[in-house]
């Protein structure tokens, strides 16, 4: 959900190699570190992390392709497209470090692991398809539709339930908790705060972090060889799919360490989430 705080920060651009803008948010002091947000999410989603950190680190946080302040996917998107984006504006700012939730975790590792200019990457729970504990994703179709149909509340419920990062809303009805979603999207609209994307507009971009995550099938060992210190986050409420895709990683980066958060879930580095105390870990880590 798109919820953010009065904070103060200016905005700025970058020219990705494909001529896309890549619009971001710019806030604090100090070292670099890239903010890479996940799916139905923005730059203002972590708003709170980032200012939880502003006193020791200039926070970066770029809206993806397709949102905000940032230009279309382009015909080819992919996570090459992603990657550049992450270079450009890495070249620009001179930043170091990078962290990344959900499918910004994917990007963000991928993006560490062909850029030697990412010295550090917290990465927080990437979605890899690992195993057959792994969403299947068969609910792709249903949401295609009801996008289709602008029917976003449902697209947002069968997203949520598919992926498994509700468990008590799979016991509801569906004619009850549509409602209640599009009740959601019009409380998050009228909620926003100055420059913020509404809800009603991420929920259709979830499809390409589908994309992401499909392309990326079967490519975790090729991580072995990401020479970037990665400090592999993750809550103990998540999904246990996503906490098979921790121990894999565990067992494949050269140079890495863990953290579980007693009682967060994957959205524990969002602004809903319990983001001072992702952020403590963070400010250790790239210390």
């Amino acid at each position: 959900m798109a919820i953010t705080t009065a904070s103060s920060h200016k905005t700025g651009s970058v020219i990705s190699k494909d001529g896309t803008v890549i619009g971001y948010r710019e806030l604090g002091s100090g070292p670099g570190l890239v903010i890479v947000h996940g799916g139905m999410q923005a730059a203002q989603n972590f708003m709170k992390l980032a200012e939880a950190l502003a006193d020791q680190f200039i926070l970066y946080i770029p809206d993806r392709r397709g949102r905000g302040l940032s230009g279309e996917p382009g015909p080819d998107y992919g996570i090459e497209k992603e990657c550049q984006d992450i270079e450009a504006l890495i070249n620009k700012t001179g930043a170091k470090y990078i962290f990344g939730l959900s499918s910004g975790a994917i990007i963000s590792l991928n993006a560490a692991f062909r850029c030697p200019a990412i010295h550090k990457a917290a990465i927080y729970e990437p979605p890899f398809p690992i195993d057959p504990t792994t969403p299947d994703y068969r609910f792709i179709d249903r949401y295609h539709k009801e996008v289709a149909q602008n029917n976003l509340g449902a697209a947002f419920i069968t997203v949520i339930t598919g992926l498994r990062m509700a468990f008590l809303l799979g016991l509801v009805p569906r004619f009850i908790m549509e409602p209640l979603a599009n009740m959601l999207l019009k409380r998050d609209e009228e909620q926003l705060q100055p420059g913020d994307i509404p809800l009603k507009d991420l929920v259709p971009c979830f499809k390409y972090d589908h994309i992401l995550v499909a392309e990326t099938k079967g490519e975790l060992d090729k991580f072995s060889r990401v020479e970037a210190s990665v400090l592999l986050l993750s809550g103990s409420k998540s999904p246990d799919f996503l906490k098979r895709v921790i121990a894999r990683l565990k067992a494949i980066l050269p140079h890495n360490s863990h953290v579980e958060f007693k009682g967060l879930d994957h959205m524990g580095s969002d602004n809903t989430g319990k983001p001072e105390i992702v952020a403590e870990e963070l400010r250790r880590f790239f210390n």
